[in-house]
């Protein structure tokens, strides 16, 4: 118990500023991630993971990414990105391929269906982002969460991937 007490005054806790900010940040990613994936299934049949998987593969060269990649550019588990591009290739939205390269990893690529389906669906997704966040937020607001999560993401390590706003080419997230 006395270690434990020890350890607690070296916690730097929150202060009242900082804890409203952080419940804002928690609660409002999870609500806007929620109503984004509600509005995807209920127009288009997709979750949020399934267009996420979908626009990644349009991004790439051949619309094809090894799985590896696809994971560390979601920011989700392999297992997690594998189970979804199995649900994506039972729909004919994406197949899997040994890599071409080495033959020891596998691929996921888009097919012509899967294109077909995220075209219909990126306007209805797009719109749904402008009236949940984009049009909620300034210009300046949405500059600042952009650069913060950005941070975050550098922070961390991560690989995730964005598209280069001026060029539309994918480039680690930390870097757009």
């Amino acid at each position: 118990m006395e270690a434990e007490r020890g350890r607690s005054s070296e916690i730097r806790w929150l202060d009242p500023d900082e804890q409203r900010d952080w419940r804002a940040a928690v609660v409002g990613m999870t609500h806007l991630l929620a109503v984004l994936s509600r509005d995807l299934e209920l127009t288009d049949g997709l979750s949020l993971p399934e267009y996420e998987i979908l626009v990644r593969l349009s991004e790439s060269a051949d619309w094809t990414l090894r799985m590896s990649e696809l994971a560390a550019s979601l920011a989700h588990t392999r297992s997690r990105v594998t189970h979804t591009v199995s649900r994506l290739e039972t729909r004919g939205l994406v197949r899997r391929q040994a890599a071409r390269h080495d033959g020891r990893g596998v691929e996921a690529v888009l097919t012509e269906r899967g294109y077909a389906t995220l075209d219909v669906a990126a306007p209805h997704h797009l719109d749904s982002v402008r009236h949940h966040l984009v049009d909620v937020l300034t210009r300046e607001q949405l500059a600042a969460l952009g650069g913060a999560m950005r941070d975050v993401l550098a922070a961390a390590g991560s690989r995730a991937v964005t598209a280069d706003p001026r060029t539309g080419r994918p480039v680690p997230a930390a870097q757009a």
